[in-house]
């Protein structure tokens, strides 16, 4: 048990997000960095731990996240759903817990494109009629 690792993929608008779970205190480094540091902002860490609380695994695992693409947001939203794809890894009787918490969906949202003679995607710029 000493040398296991978990290893899990996340998804989130452009971010994508590689977990990795091995047992240890709870310290988790984002890119390097640790989570407070890298995130800033609490609500994000919030996120990010979600599945461990609601599995009461925090202290047992450390856990290194590797993030590329997107924004802060989805990053965190991104290794969110690593961690729980990680923790059914490590036990399988986790899923029903994680799946009814919806920690196991995966938020397909993504940005839409910009049409052609409109100022975004929807957005049309102002109607002058004379």
């Amino acid at each position: 048990m000493p040398g296991e690792s978990y290893e899990a993929t996340g998804r989130r608008k452009t971010s994508v997000a590689r977990v990795y779970l091995r047992p240890g205190s709870g310290n988790i480094m984002m890119n390097g960095r640790a989570v407070n540091d890298y995130l800033r902002r609490g609500a994000l860490e919030m996120i990010l731990v979600q599945p461990l609380d609601l599995t009461e695994t925090r202290d047992q695992f450390d856990i290194h996240i590797s993030t590329r693409g997107g924004g802060l947001r989805g990053q965190a939203g991104a290794a969110c759903l690593g961690i729980a794809r990680a923790l059914i890894k490590f036990n399988p009787e986790m899923r029903t817990t994680l799946k009814k918490a919806g920690f196991l969906t995966r938020d397909a949202r993504e940005k839409e494109r910009k049409k052609y003679g409109l100022a975004g995607a929807r957005k049309r710029f102002q109607f002058s009629k004379r």
